[in-house]
């Protein structure tokens, strides 16, 4: 790679001393010119790879890359390498301090779309220079309804540009989204497309939604600190808050209503070990590191198996084991139950009894057809790109094969017509 020696020197103080392998596949792909999208599992080291300006999901998620760009840069410019300024441009900050920054040029940009696109439609930016776009967690990006967002930003590049793309999961939105936003992109795919971190040890419980907060204390008391606790939504997160802080727990909380300096000073207070315990949404499920997790509580199993993914993949990081802790009852939909109970027999995890029982009345015959027509299978979204085995989409390519010969040959046999 060429790397200056401070650059070196970082990586190694950081205990990186062989790329990843979404690094070994993807940076000869990025250094080449090309467009590509990266997936990997979470916790893999995608965030060494991007560079240019970088659109993040969730403030958190931007500040973090925007502190891994700052430790690399500082031993450069202290080596008496030119400066690069970079800029962390999020909502919940003054954007005076920002422009500041912008007066003098920038060459990296973390940011959040909100803020980026309130640059831009005043002015205080542009990015006719910008040759290099970075979406990062970009299954969230979309998920959020950011997408339209996302091609408004693509028209303030006044130049060719190279474009990136990094993420955990390649649900069929996101296959559609690349279709039209990048230039024949190589696809790197390291694993399987959505399959889970396979160092994450997924154990399930049945317990009643009237229960489950008690049940939460006790795996608290027979569990290893720090912990991270998954809320579906901002109430739960808010209850459970209290409901430990009664309990005398060190625990913080974290969600899309608290305010921006509440929701930093949870990130740094667990990050830094002064709280033991994190409540969020998913908020904080995409791409943040914390790297001495070993346990995760899923509070919700989550409707979206994408963002289960994501929250079980905040353990199990940089080759550490972790476990996973997920609550189920019927108050969960039987398709939510059934996409997790394949995605725990691709993990090759044990499956309960409860999920074990499930079965899956339309597994015969299921098939989605969204807005444009196009069908596909509603599990692996008919691309087989959430498990190497998808029954549903092996059972509809059967049928196909089956209605071919049909047509060639008649329901009653070869008959002789070719």
């Amino acid at each position: 790679m060429r790397f200056p020696e401070p650059i070196l020197s970082m990586l190694k103080a950081k205990g990186i001393v062989q790329p990843t392998t979404i690094l070994v596949q993807g940076l000869p792909v990025i250094l080449s010119g090309r467009d590509m999208i990266g997936i990997a599992f979470t916790g893999s080291g995608k965030t060494l790879g991007p560079f240019g300006l970088i659109i993040c999901p969730s403030r958190e998620l931007a500040r973090q890359t925007y502190e891994v760009i700052e430790q690399f840069l500082t031993p450069l410019k202290e080596a008496g390498y030119p400066k690069l300024r970079p800029l962390l441009c999020i909502g919940g900050v003054d954007m005076r301090s920002q422009l500041e920054i912008v007066k003098k040029g920038v060459h990296i940009v973390v940011d959040t779309l909100g803020r980026l696109k309130d640059m831009l439609a005043k002015k205080k930016m542009n990015l006719d220079n910008c040759r290099y776009l970075t979406l990062d967690e970009a299954d969230r990006l979309v998920d959020l309804g950011f997408e339209d967002d996302i091609r408004e930003v693509f028209d303030h590049f006044k130049a060719q540009r190279q474009t990136l793309l990094f993420s955990a999961t390649m649900p069929k939105k996101i296959q559609n989204f690349a279709r039209s936003a990048f230039v024949k992109p190589i696809i790197v795919n390291v694993r399987c497309a959505g399959a889970v971190n396979l160092d994450v040890i997924q154990e399930v419980e049945y317990v009643n939604q009237e229960a489950k907060i008690v049940y939460l204390l006790e795996c608290l008391q027979k569990t290893p600190l720090p912990l991270l606790i998954f809320c579906e939504n901002k109430a739960d997160v808010d209850d459970i808050h209290e409901y430990l802080l009664l309990k005398g727990v060190k625990v913080v909380a974290i969600h899309g209503g608290k305010d921006q300096e509440e929701r930093e000073y949870a990130i740094s207070a667990f990050k830094a070990g002064k709280k033991d315990v994190l409540v969020a949404t998913d908020v904080a499920s995409k791409g943040l590191d914390f790297p001495d997790i070993q346990h995760v509580i899923n509070y919700d199993m989550p409707a979206e198996i994408e963002n289960y993914v994501h929250q079980i993949g905040r353990t199990g990081r940089c080759g550490k084991t972790g476990i996973a802790i997920t609550f189920i009852n019927k108050n969960q939909s039987e398709t939510s139950l059934l996409d997790f109970k394949h995605l725990l027999q691709e993990a090759k995890q044990r499956i309960p009894p409860f999920l074990a029982e499930l079965n899956d009345p339309m597994e015969d015959n299921e098939v989605i057809t969204d807005i444009s027509g196009v069908k596909g299978c509603a599990f692996c979204g008919g691309f087989g790109d959430r498990i190497r085995d998808c029954p549903k989409l092996e059972h509809q390519e059967s049928m196909v094969i089956a209605n071919n010969r049909n047509d060639y040959f008649g329901s009653g046999g070869y008959r002789g017509e070719i």
